[in-house]
């Protein structure tokens, strides 16, 4: 009984193993294995034998897997007789009775055993353990290479026959998620918090895309806005007193901002300053930053006011703030640095 429990638990320990590193090789970062495969080294030399040939090596993946539940099934179903009905022991042929005991706890078993718990563990950890595997994964590679290939050409002989396909390919193709979450990795196992410049703005670059206007604009409580009909000593003041290089004005309330004045053109000409008021973009919320940053570049405009959907303010945007969603915040030696409300600073 010994051996048989022996025989057993080391079946089981190969289908784990089989099941875990095909579902490991399913959920590895595509990204983790290329750059794997460019390292020098024992393990990156294994990976890149492994992973030359995808079908081959879930043909051997699939095919470790059932000669392990074979051996698994053969020792098991005589082991649960032998526990459970010893009285059957001797007896050439048992009833469907017994033979669905059999099968219902040799199942539950290498359910739990070799596929739901080995799986789980090497989908949540499949770049570490996919790595740390890869020479036991060659050995088998290796060992069953006739019979895999054998199947393989089988299987290649009917697609191509049958279905007009070819055989399978390596063809590497990389998505945002893939690259996000490599770089997330990385920076998460970096032990040294100062992780460079460009890999912040590399990864800033791949969420660039999807981010609105609403995300990262200055609401409407935070502007400074100023009434048409303003007198120029006040607007002065403001422009000292605030250090800001732009100033909206708007008609009545600051729903209806009919442009902004830079300080050059103001002290150029301030006692008519009304008569140099330039024309301000005005931008839905859920524009994205980037076709946002294409439109102000084009023409020629370094602020926007973004609007909600009834036609109100509901912010405003600056190519600085777009800038900075990519770079991070940019230090600027006009920045004041003890005012009540949250400054707007844009290039002039």
């Amino acid at each position: 009984m010994e051996s048989q429990i022996i025989i057993i638990l080391i079946s089981i320990l190969f289908s784990s193993f089989f099941s875990g590193m095909e579902i490991a090789y399913v959920s590895t970062n595509k990204i983790f294995v290329e750059i794997e495969k460019k390292q020098k080294g024992i393990n990156s030399y294994f990976i890149k034998k492994i992973t030359n040939n995808p079908s081959k090596f879930i043909a051997t993946m699939l095919l470790g897997n059932t000669l392990s539940l074979v051996v698994y099934s053969i020792y098991t179903g005589r082991l649960i007789i032998e526990l459970f009905f010893p009285n059957l022991l001797g007896l050439e042929n048992l009833n469907l009775e017994y033979i669905f005991y059999q099968t219902l706890i040799s199942t539950f078993l290498i359910l739990i055993a070799s596929e739901f718990l080995p799986k789980v563990l090497f989908q949540m950890y499949a770049n570490k353990l996919f790595k740390f595997f890869s020479f036991p994964t060659y050995f088998f590679y290796i060992l069953l290479t006739p019979i895999t290939s054998f199947l393989n050409w089988i299987s290649n002989s009917v697609l191509s026959k049958y279905f007009k396909t070819k055989k399978d390919e390596m063809k590497m193709f990389f998505s945002k998620d893939e690259l996000g979450d490599y770089i997330d990795q990385e920076i998460g196992d970096n032990n040294d918090h100062s992780i460079d410049t460009e890999i912040k703005i590399f990864k800033n670059a791949l969420k660039f895309s999807n981010v609105r206007a609403r995300e990262i604009m200055i609401h409407r409580n935070d502007i400074v806005s100023v009434d048409r009909y303003i007198k120029t000593n006040e607007l002065k003041e403001i422009f000292i007193k605030t250090g800001l290089s732009k100033i909206l004005i708007h008609k009545e309330n600051i729903d209806n901002i009919i442009g902004y004045i830079s300080i050059q053109r103001f002290f150029s000409n301030h006692k008519n300053f009304k008569s140099i008021l330039m024309p301000i973009e005005f931008v839905p919320e859920s524009m994205f930053i980037n076709d946002l940053l294409n439109l102000l570049t084009k023409k020629k405009k370094g602020i926007a006011v973004v609007v909600d959907e009834y036609g109100g303010c509901a912010g405003l945007i600056t190519i600085e703030d777009i800038v900075e969603e990519l770079i991070g915040e940019i230090e600027d030696e006009h920045d004041p640095q003890n005012f009540d409300k949250k400054i707007v600073l844009s290039n002039p």
